[in-house]
């Protein structure tokens, strides 16, 4: 995924950008706690004041690469990885739908499903567009826009009746505006993205908040023309730093720029990774892809402290990779035991 040309200047201090965002959302209730740069395996102190999503549970899928890790590490004695790679395992993180392989749509009725009993909500990314990462480390998409809108019609058939939110195509808006496609192509994507929107906004419970990039990437004034024309005027939100390392303060920062653009739009970040906050410039791939170095943020909750985020969230899976992008990486969205491990930590 591609979220490398920095474009701005994101350095506001913690106390401006809090300025910002109450400014844009104080409904008169109590003062909002700070949110400050994410700390290591630190989790956010439960906030007083509530948000549109606070009353709302995250579901942790029983399945995944991380508990099977954990499962597996714990069978061959290996307790110290397996109680570090469960710092993962245990935290509810998004599921991906990044392919029309046979029963998508049925992994996501029983994903819903589970949900639902649960009393949940679960986090679900679509990522199948056409043209999909620009012929970067994760390429691929539907293969035309008739298939995408089939795929799109299929998923949102397999959510009707439940509640889920829904993370929109990280990375095809920034990347349209970024250029990486022709005008025709580029027009045809926010289309898509619009129908899209339309198409699961129709479905009553569920949330969808298309991607916006993250706060190094593109400026608030394109990315917004580009969220209109994608149909972010009837979505729930946007989403912000989704597999990427950005500091929670400085997307908090860019999320209330946007806002203020959008006419106080609300958004999700993605914490997932950025308790470390990004790696140095210059490094190339490396800055993005499967950097060092890096931490576990926030750990997803539904009540920020701040009105206009809805959630922080664990949208990139922590431990999957970002692509076959040296020491002996794995193609995208493949599981890397090393970097999951990296990423955790030793054990508190």
């Amino acid at each position: 995924m591609r979220r490398h040309w920095p474009l701005i200047a994101a350095g506001l201090s913690l106390t401006l950008v809090l300025t910002a965002i109450v400014t844009l959302s104080m409904r008169g209730d109590d003062s909002p706690v700070v949110v400050g740069p994410a700390a290591a395996q630190k989790p956010v102190p439960t906030p007083s004041r509530a948000g549109r999503l606070a009353d709302r549970l995250l579901y942790v899928d029983p399945q995944g690469a991380a508990i099977e890790q954990a499962a597996e590490w714990e069978r061959a004695g290996r307790t110290e990885d397996a109680r570090t790679v469960r710092r993962i395992a245990d935290q509810p993180t998004a599921t991906w739908f990044a392919d029309d392989s046979p029963g998508y749509a049925q992994r996501a009725r029983q994903l819903v499903t589970a949900a639902t009993a649960a009393g949940r909500l679960p986090v679900l990314t679509f990522y199948n567009i056409p043209y999909r990462d620009c012929s970067g480390q994760s390429a691929g998409g539907a293969a035309d826009a008739e298939d995408y809108r089939s795929w799109v019609r299929a998923l949102a058939a397999s959510l009707d009746g439940h509640r889920a939110l829904i993370v929109l195509e990280p990375d095809a808006i920034p990347q349209a505006v970024q250029g990486c496609l022709d005008a025709e192509d580029t027009a045809e994507r926010y289309t898509l993205l619009a129908e899209a929107v339309d198409a699961l906004r129709a479905l009553p419970g569920v949330l969808v908040y298309l991607d916006a990039g993250n706060p190094t990437w593109i400026e608030p004034g394109p990315m917004t023309t580009a969220l209109r024309r994608s149909g972010i005027e009837r979505a729930y939100g946007f989403a912000l730093n989704v597999a990427n390392f950005e500091t929670t303060e400085d997307n908090l920062a860019y999320g209330a720029r946007l806002s203020t653009l959008l006419g106080g739009t609300h958004f999700v970040i993605d914490t997932s990774r950025n308790g470390n906050g990004p790696a140095q410039k210059g490094a190339g791939d490396r800055h993005w892809c499967n950097p060092s170095g890096r931490a576990l943020g926030e750990t997803p909750t539904t009540r920020t402290g701040v009105p206009l985020a809805d959630a922080f969230l664990w949208i990139k899976r922590p431990g999957e990779s970002d692509g076959a992008c040296g020491s002996g990486a794995p193609p995208a969205g493949q599981w890397w035991p090393e970097y999951a491990l990296d990423l955790a930590g030793p054990p508190s």
